[in-house]
């Protein structure tokens, strides 16, 4: 074909064109183009929200982290303190072993405290546990000291930087004059112990981490009605809130004899039910239920400086994470009332030595129930041969573990 003016014509190939194809809208090299770049800019937009996720979750992690971090006070006048006095502290425990103080002061101070009664600025230790963790980590041992227990009291700095005689007094006076350095020195003193570290939590500390592991299930052979401990439960299975878990652990004058002594082993019993429900929840694994016990117990914590970043903590529990249940034993130093002054108490020896030699050494301790101690408490196992003490093997001390605490 030619035009008009002579001149051959483009052949038209427009109805060999597939339909759509060409210029026409979403149709061909153009279209697909486009498509291509609708995906890219997705792509883009999922990886900045993504990002933007992850920057989120960074942040509040971060900020949880810190917030936790700054909940915890650290003793640096017990540090300075010990300093003062470390070379005539005992030598470390062998194996990787640690020791660590747990003090529970009984301070009125703060909001929180005050209704437990009058501030009078003067905090005792309400209860003191020396926490011995063995080296190859498969075994607790908590004693208890008993706050009304005779010793030895070195001079201390006091809270007005002043210095305190020695003195033979009750041992929860030595926080009431030096807070726990004196604490720490003294229970070396007594024990021959080296305490790695320390930590001391409030009426309110303790409330809050019952409550922070949905409370704590305990048996009570009888019901409960004791108003100053502002106490009222029913006889058997009960689980106990922070609040009624704080009663049940101080109370002394309406459960049982309304001794100390009671008291302490309803304390040991209780730590070791709390013990078992953080193991068996799996709290140590869960963020979700393990951020609100940390909150609750670094709001109330001091403690020194080896132990007060989260990171610290962290550690501790992970490595009590592989103890067995039945091998976190709790006992009493062996001890009797004085004969001058039953209100008070002395050790009883040779037992109180035999059990600061073993931990001491890092060696095994075996806690029995009371009622197969009786008159064996702190004894070597006798060899079955001869019925004489075998001088190298477990020593015997009454007492309980926290499998112990389980209701039936």
């Amino acid at each position: 074909m030619t035009d008009s003016a002579g001149t051959p014509a483009e052949p038209d190939d427009t109805a060999d064109r597939a339909p759509g194809a060409g210029s026409g809208t979403g149709g061909g090299r153009h279209g697909g183009g486009r498509r291509q770049r609708s995906r890219r800019r997705s792509l883009r937009w999922a990886a900045l929200g993504v990002s933007l996720l992850v920057m989120l979750v960074s942040g509040v992690g971060w900020w949880l982290y810190r917030s936790l971090e700054g909940n915890i006070t650290t003793d640096l006048t017990a540090v300075e303190e010990l300093e003062r006095y470390d070379k005539e502290r005992p030598l470390p425990a062998p194996h990787g072993a640690q020791n660590i103080l747990l003090i529970g002061s009984d301070s009125r101070a703060g909001a929180e405290n005050r209704k437990y009664g009058r501030d009078r600025g003067v905090q005792r230790s309400d209860t003191t546990i020396l926490l011995h963790i063995a080296g190859d980590r498969r075994s607790v041992t908590a004693v208890s000291v008993p706050r009304d227990l005779l010793v030895g009291i070195p001079s201390c700095r006091t809270a007005e930087g002043t210095r305190s005689r020695a003195q033979h007094a009750q041992f929860n006076s030595a926080f009431a004059i030096g807070g726990a350095a004196c604490t720490i020195r003294t229970v070396e003193r007594l024990t021959g112990v080296r305490i790695d570290h320390h930590m001391v939590v409030d009426f309110h500390g303790f409330k809050s981490m019952v409550d922070a592991v949905g409370g704590v299930t305990v048996c009570l052979p009888a019901a409960i009605d004791d108003r100053d401990a502002q106490l009222k439960l029913n006889a058997g299975r009960q689980t106990l809130n922070g609040e009624q878990a704080l009663g049940y652990v101080r109370a002394r004058k309406s459960l049982g004899n309304g001794s100390d002594t009671e008291r302490m082993d309803r304390q040991q019993q209780f730590l070791g039910a709390l013990f078992d429900k953080v193991q068996s929840n799996g709290v140590l694994l869960n963020p979700a239920r393990l951020y609100p016990v940390l909150d609750a117990a670094t709001r109330s914590l001091t403690t020194d400086p080896g132990l007060d970043s989260l990171k610290d903590l962290f550690d501790l529990a992970r490595s009590l994470r592989g103890v067995p249940t039945e091998r976190v034993q709790f006992l009493t130093v062996p001890r009797r009332s004085h004969p001058y002054d039953p209100n008070r108490d002395v050790l009883v020896q040779p037992a109180a030595s035999r059990l600061f030699e073993r931990l001491r050494q890092d060696a095994p301790v075996r806690v029995v129930p009371k009622e197969t101690t009786t008159s064996t408490v702190g004894d070597t196992e006798r060899d079955t041969a001869t019925g004489s003490q075998n001088p190298s093997a477990t020593p015997t001390f009454s007492g309980t573990n926290a499998t112990s605490a389980r209701c039936g």
